[in-house]
């Protein structure tokens, strides 16, 4: 098959919506699909290089504006410059299916989905309140929410969301990772970090529902039994000087993946609006226990056959957070390792790649089907008009 991928956010910066496309475009095209993303901002060659596209398999749809959401900050392009790249981009694509993500709202994607005569699939990322905007827009625009012809979401949470802003019920299929790219390095000691345990924090850690503010009062229980415990925090955020915690910044994924190979805990103190927990995943798949609020998403990540793998909190909760992390440290660090490597395979794309393709089936039989009901609702009314 063609396929078209959309993606609401801008690609000059990282996110999890990004990674996600960047993904299934690259197993797509690795397995004998052709594929073209359009999106906001600029893919960098050596970016789509490291999925094995090519800089013509990416259209940018201009530049972005960042927007307040979610707790978040979103960068997203809409209005007549958009829509212009948006049409040429579906006229020159002859896709036979377009992949919408996160596709309604004031995107790239809304604009897709009332320009495109293409078969529709579509994937919900989000999971947050319900917001009264969003709603009113999906009644305001039925014809065009009723263009989608195969609805995904990427965890259970995500497609509640997605049903109580737009009615529909999608299928959960879950992010992807590529599991070979996640180093898993033998213990040799005690503590995977070295001569100390070694607890990690990755995330953005200036915005509130990353929970870094959940983190810090739940270390000085911790180091209690453990006075020599090393804090790693990878990402941004403002200038920080805290007591026992090493600030490395962002860092590429090689270096990313090295620290959670060499962390004793993965901790995720995350208190709401996180819609998978593709971290958690990277985690395991580098054989880092981990620690984690108990949001749905998470629980539904970290937990197999058997139960959750590793430890979960109270959201919100430091006491809590200390203790689960006191918990894991007092294992043997390679007490749930296997379990947590075979829990990220189970989301290798080689895993979910063939789910999206049945979607897509799906899309274009449901597309099908709907012209065919609009072709003799035609005929029976061009009937009746001749019978009068």
């Amino acid at each position: 098959m063609r396929v078209g991928i959309v993606c609401p956010y801008s690609f000059t910066y990282p996110g999890g919506v990004q990674n996600h496309v960047l993904g299934l475009a690259g197993w797509l095209k690795e397995n004998g699909h052709e594929v073209a993303i359009l999106a906001p901002g600029q893919a960098s060659p050596a970016l789509l290089a490291e999925t094995g596209l090519r800089p013509e398999e990416f259209t940018s749809a201009g530049r972005a504006v960042p927007i307040n959401f979610n707790g978040s900050v979103a960068r997203i392009s809409f209005g007549p410059g958009p829509a212009a790249k948006v049409k040429r981009w579906l006229d020159a694509g002859h896709f036979d299916v377009v992949h919408l993500h996160e596709p309604i709202g004031p995107t790239i994607c809304l604009m897709v989905l009332y320009l495109t005569d293409r078969p529709v699939a579509a994937t919900f990322h989000t999971s947050m309140p319900t917001m009264r905007t969003i709603r009113m827009l999906n009644s305001a625009l039925p014809s065009v929410v009723s263009r989608l012809d195969a609805s995904i979401a990427v965890s259970a949470a995500a497609a509640r969301v997605a049903h109580e802003h737009s009615g529909v019920n999608p299928v959960v299929i879950g992010n992807g990772i590529h599991v070979e790219d996640y180093p898993l390095e033998s213990i040799t000691g005690r503590w995977r970090g070295g001569d100390a345990p070694r607890l990690v924090f990755l995330g953005r850690y200036d915005e509130p529902r990353k929970g870094f503010e959940v983190l810090t009062p739940a270390l000085p229980l911790v180091r209690s039994r453990f006075p020599d415990l090393d804090v790693v925090v990878i990402g941004s955020g403002s200038a920080r000087s805290e007591q026992g915690v090493r600030f490395l910044g962002g860092l590429d994924d090689e270096a990313r993946n090295y620290w959670l190979g060499h962390a004793d805990v993965y901790i995720a103190p995350q208190t709401g609006r996180e819609s998978f927990g593709i971290v958690l995943l990277e985690a395991m798949a580098c054989g880092a226990p981990v620690v984690a609020s108990d949001l749905p998403a998470f629980v539904d990540v970290l937990t197999d056959d058997e139960g959750v793998i590793g430890h979960v909190f109270r959201n919100g909760n430091s006491a809590s957070a200390s203790r689960a992390i006191l918990r894991s440290l007092s294992e043997p660090r390679d007490l749930r390792l296997e379990r947590g490597r075979a829990q990220a395979a189970r989301f290798d794309w080689s895993q979910l790649g063939p789910q999206v393709v049945r979607m897509y089936r799906s899309a274009r039989l449901n597309s099908a089907r709907m012209r065919l009901r609009g072709r003799r609702r035609r005929s029976r009314s061009r009937a009746r008009s001749i019978g009068r």
